[in-house]
């Protein structure tokens, strides 16, 4: 269990490390504009759970509504965002792989309700004979497949916090200026 509605225990902050400075709110976690946070713990190839919800207040368009990341490894980038009546760009909406993959459908439920991500990730590995084998991500949004096995290179997406191809790396949630909650994380290794 990677929150327990409590407490930041497996968790860091993304500025110096310490105590996250996001808000403990009726058992989730919200952003608050002080940088994003990573799991203490660090992660290979897994299975992770993990809900959210965008402000019921609309405010704001394209990637200015309920903007946020789920990254594994710290690298490599499933889009947060209010993606209900809201147009963006296609592998920038809820449940893509950011600037790589559009997700298959869009699965968004109305803004301030809860959402769902079910992940399999498998991080791309450095071969002992040089090259890099890319890994994958089939991603499920509230029950339905979006993302199927989707090619991961070793390249991390745009806004990666941190960079090159690694065996194990931390969760990462990203703090993008927007008021993102999110509940009920677990993660099991693979």
């Amino acid at each position: 269990m990677l929150f327990n509605g409590q407490d930041f225990a497996q968790w860091r902050s993304q500025r110096g490390g310490g105590e996250p400075k996001w808000r403990l709110v009726e058992g989730c976690m919200e952003t608050t504009q002080t940088g994003g946070i990573f799991t203490r713990e660090e992660f290979g190839a897994c299975q992770l759970h993990i809900e959210w919800a965008t402000p019921s207040v609309v405010k704001g368009d394209g990637q200015g509504r309920g903007n946020s990341g789920v990254y594994l490894q710290g690298r490599y980038e499933i889009q947060v965002l209010d993606s209900y009546n809201n147009k963006t760009y296609p592998n920038g909406q809820a449940g893509a792989y950011y600037g790589h993959a559009a997700p298959l459908v869009n699965a968004c439920r109305p803004p301030g309700e809860w959402q769902t991500y079910d992940i399999i990730f498998h991080p791309p590995k450095q071969r002992p004979d040089g090259p890099v084998q890319d890994g994958s991500f089939t991603v499920l949004h509230n029950g339905v497949l979006i993302q199927d096995h989707v090619p991961v290179k070793p390249q991390p997406t745009t806004a990666a916090p941190l960079k090159g191809v690694v065996e194990r790396g931390p969760i990462y949630l990203q703090d993008h200026g927007n008021p993102v909650r999110f509940r009920n994380v677990w993660i099991r290794n693979l």
